[in-house]
């Protein structure tokens, strides 16, 4: 099983690997556009494999959350 990470926002009840959808729907009501905003960073590419997409990922996750001073963000990882 690979390693999953995601971006979410301190105040959404949902969980974007469980429940996605209303993630989603929260995530819009709010104007966070989370998915859009690590589409702009993250630098991955179908050249990649899964592994080194999953690695960018992370990688744009953390540097985009050590410039976050509303701290508004966090990081969730799956195992």
């Amino acid at each position: 099983m690979s390693r999953t990470v995601m971006l979410t926002t301190i105040d959404n009840p949902f969980d974007p690997y469980t429940d996605f959808d209303n993630w989603l729907a929260y995530d819009t009501e709010k104007h966070y556009n989370t998915c859009g905003l690590l589409a702009r960073i993250a630098n991955t590419s179908d050249a990649l494999s899964d592994e080194e997409n999953v690695i960018e990922i992370e990688s744009a996750i953390d540097d985009f959350l050590s410039l976050d001073l509303t701290n508004t963000f966090k990081k969730l990882v799956y195992d």
